[in-house]
């Protein structure tokens, strides 16, 4: 319908300021040229509240992290694991979490210290500053009045005493127990235990209280070298009891008796074959375990580590509110051992709903996925829903990328990251993060002292290059990310 009204208004106006074109033809062009249109976007970051790691590279904002706060909507489990080659900044992050989260008056952190330098554990200078003493596990000092943790500590539940028992067992043959070695395990136990009642298969621990006088009457704890006797010497009673010969049950038992024997006299005691040393302060706000005098490629690591695990499940964690950290250093000896395994993956499962948040520090992902343990492993990996990703290089990027579900541009960018920036997987949210260390923290973080002490630089002259060094690392981070990201998205045409 003709309107005279709009006729008019339309004729005045071109009267007065000439013709105005308001059409444009149709612009054929890419996503790469058409993005500058759009004004710059950042990923939401994970709230306020918690420790921060670091700035987030590509926008610069604050990043901040706490398994604790984002626990339920943003976080189904608190678990964390932490990947990369060594020389990146894994322990540079472990310790100024640890050191940052220890602000909060409701945490508290057990450290399996795996490392060393200068005849200590490399979390020592951290202990002494927060006036601490680790706790040393050294099996040549052992002997002379050093750290003893018993397996059958009584803190410990006697199902749990049990299923330790048969974890150092498995571990160290390399091979679970059968059925029969399994059954002579079971009622030495129940002997050395007399008179308490087990949950284990309806065995009559009662059969052999007289065999305890020695442990239990006279208030010592029952040891190791007490399962060792009744395997070499079972209870006639508990033969009996299954309708068995005696020397039967002896022979079921003699590989398992050899097996601890060298815990108890061989190359491996001092450690735990004696009640657990008084004294370790289970209050403290750190407590650190002093691994780095054992061979991390002798069977004595996972055996402790299983050992350390279980007896801080019994006397550690408690339902006080408390929020708990539980960093493990070299944590491939628990993940890819599957009896180990077993045990930390009850440990996390139930460890959900008592505040605790196992941290696993594992130099590559195909150390663990390609093991004996793969199912265990693969398990365990499933509850960190909480993921950082150091430099690797590309083909284990793409492994560890495949393994995880991450995002084809993070993989791409993981072998290209230097040291200190990573990629973060917060269930799902992935960001490229540098880690932020202040001047307070650093000399406590760096544990390459062998590799710097002998050149120093002045004070100045290190903090000039230490912050050209971030702002280079950060740049190359961020032309490498947006050249990727114009390559994929050039490809693509709209109209």
């Amino acid at each position: 319908m003709f309107d005279p009204l709009g006729a008019f208004t339309e004729a005045f106006t071109s009267f007065l300021f000439g013709k105005v074109e308001t059409t444009r033809l149709p612009v054929r062009t890419s996503t790469g040229q058409a993005q500058a249109v759009y004004l710059p976007t950042a990923a939401p970051g994970l709230g306020d509240s918690g420790v921060i790691i670091g700035r987030e590279v590509y926008s610069g904002k604050g990043y901040i992290y706490d398994p604790f706060q984002l626990y339920g909507q943003q976080l189904p489990a608190p678990h964390w694991l932490v990947l990369g080659e060594s020389g990146n900044g894994k322990s540079a992050l472990e310790k100024t979490y640890v050191l940052r989260q220890l602000r909060f008056r409701d945490r508290q952190v057990v450290v399996l210290d795996a490392q060393g330098e200068d005849g200590v554990g490399e979390w020592n200078l951290i202990a002494q500053e927060l006036g601490i003493t680790p706790i040393r596990l050294d099996p040549t000092a052992a002997l002379n009045g050093g750290i003893r943790l018993n397996p059958l500590d009584p803190s410990i539940t006697t199902t749990g005493q049990l299923a330790l028992l048969r974890t150092i067992i498995e571990v160290a043959m390399g091979h679970g127990l059968d059925e029969r070695s399994g059954f002579a395990l079971k009622v030495a136990h129940a002997a050395v235990l007399g008179g308490h009642e087990d949950e284990t298969d309806g065995i009559d621990e009662t059969d052999g209280a007289d065999a305890t006088d020695g442990a239990t009457r006279a208030g010592r704890q029952p040891v190791l070298s007490d399962i060792v006797e009744q395997l070499r010497h079972p209870e006639p009673s508990s033969a009996e009891a299954m309708n068995v010969d005696i020397d039967d049950v002896r022979a079921w038992g003699l590989d398992v008796a050899l097996v601890l024997d060298r815990l108890v006299d061989g190359d491996l005691r001092g450690m735990f074959d004696g009640p657990t040393t008084a004294g370790i302060d289970l209050d403290a706000p750190l407590i650190v375990f002093d691994l780095s005098h054992i061979d991390r490629n002798s069977i004595a690591m996972p055996i402790l580590m299983a050992i350390v695990g279980v007896w801080l499940e019994h006397t550690w964690i408690r339902p006080d509110r408390k929020k708990r950290i539980f960093l493990v250093e070299e944590a491939w000896h628990i993940i890819n051992s599957p009896f180990v395994a077993q045990l930390f993956q009850r440990l996390l499962k139930f460890g959900r709903r008592l505040g605790l948040s196992f941290v696993a520090v594992v130099h590559h992902l195909s150390d663990v996925v390609d093991g004996a343990a793969a199912r265990e492993a693969a398990a365990i990996l499933k509850m960190a829903s909480t993921r950082t990703i150091y430099a690797q290089k590309a083909d284990e990027a793409r492994a560890t990328g495949r393994v995880l579900g991450l995002p084809r541009w993070a993989v791409e960018i993981i072998p290209t990251l230097t040291p200190g920036i990573a990629v973060w997987d917060v269930n799902g949210n992935v960001q490229v993060v540098k880690h932020l260390i202040t001047e307070a923290e650093r000399p406590l973080v760096y544990t390459d002292r062998a590799m710097t002490e002998s050149a120093p630089l002045p004070t100045d002259e290190a903090r000039a290059l230490a912050l050209a060094a971030d702002a280079e690392a950060e740049a190359r981070a961020e032309a490498i990310a947006m050249e990727r990201q114009l390559r994929n998205e050039s490809s693509e045409t709209v109209a």
